[in-house]
């Protein structure tokens, strides 16, 4: 339930209970609404507004959704009043935070990607929270065991910006046997464009020369993802 102290107020006055960081260390961070976790990264308030009360700000941009302020990009997080580049850079630093924390969670759990699925469950939470488009490239051994993540390109994709020749001279350097490359629809559609198709062709015939397999291309977004393999290959 969100603090009723009075607006105004600074949180040096409320009773001690109620104030954020010494209601962390008494009772755990999970006792803490999302309001008084932000609160303690904002740190310290504005005359007019306490850091409870810019928490809430920032929250009512995105309603109270921390899936959508993950999508906020600094500059974003600064619109709020009273909120300037070193509390929006400490706010977003915690959020890229939880994002890494899921990924590391899922690579210890899902380093083998032998399925579509599999490695959809890695890049949503790499990818899923990007405002813009980023291509990716996932490096495997023999045995489908993830090498190495790499984002190759963000802003669009284009022939001139995916080079087939990066993702095979760092295939050979890392010893990779196949390929999966990945791409984000911040819009959401998950239908490829023919641009989408186009591209994958060049990849899969630019790394066979090479005997490395280019085994899947997923297209990711908050609607879930597509497979190129599974809907027919390519």
């Amino acid at each position: 339930m969100e603090n009723i102290n009075k607006p105004h107020t600074p949180i040096k006055q409320w009773a001690e209970d109620d104030r954020p960081r010494e209601k962390m260390l008494q009772q755990g961070a999970s006792t803490l609404s999302k309001s008084e976790l932000i609160a303690i990264l904002i740190n310290n308030g504005t005359r007019s507004r306490s850091a409870m009360e810019l928490a809430r700000d920032l929250l009512n941009t995105c309603n109270s959704n921390i899936h959508l302020l993950a999508k906020l990009s600094i500059a974003d997080i600064q619109k709020v009043k009273g909120i300037g580049p070193a509390k929006a850079v400490t706010i977003k630093a915690a959020l890229e935070l939880g994002i890494r924390k899921e990924t590391d969670r899922i690579s210890m759990e899902k380093m083998i990607f032998k399925t579509s699925e599999s490695a959809a469950d890695y890049l949503q939470f790499r990818l899923q929270d990007r405002a813009v488009e980023v291509f990716a490239v996932i490096y495997l051994n023999k045995g489908q065991r993830l090498l190495e993540y790499q984002e190759l390109s963000t802003g669009g994709i284009t022939g001139t910006v995916v080079d087939v020749r990066n993702i095979a001279r760092k295939a050979v350097e890392l010893g990779a046997t196949s390929v999966l490359i990945a791409h984000n629809h911040p819009s959401g559609n998950l239908q490829p464009s023919e641009q989408d198709k186009h591209l994958t062709k060049k990849i899969k015939q630019g790394l066979q020369t090479l005997d490395i397999a280019l085994i899947d291309h997923l297209i990711i977004s908050d609607e879930g993802y597509y497979s190129f393999q599974d809907n027919g290959g390519f």
